[in-house]
């Protein structure tokens, strides 16, 4: 749970950045959020979340 909220919050600010210094439009940032709002709901979902959970376990290893 606590990668899931911190991958949100990462790709959420990396967005607004996007957004902010106009590399996103607001159209594909609205793509963008029901793209991952309608992948959360899929089959998908769970393999998602355990590359992430891996990807993170593995960044954490790098710095033992």
């Amino acid at each position: 749970m606590f990668v899931t909220i911190s991958a949100l919050a990462l790709f959420g600010v990396l967005l607004a950045l996007l957004i902010r210094f106009k590399a996103v439009g607001i159209g594909a940032a609205a793509v963008a959020v029901l793209f991952g709002f309608y992948l959360s709901r899929t089959g998908a979902a769970g393999s998602i979340d355990q590359i992430m959970t891996a990807l993170s376990g593995a960044v954490r290893d790098l710095g033992k």
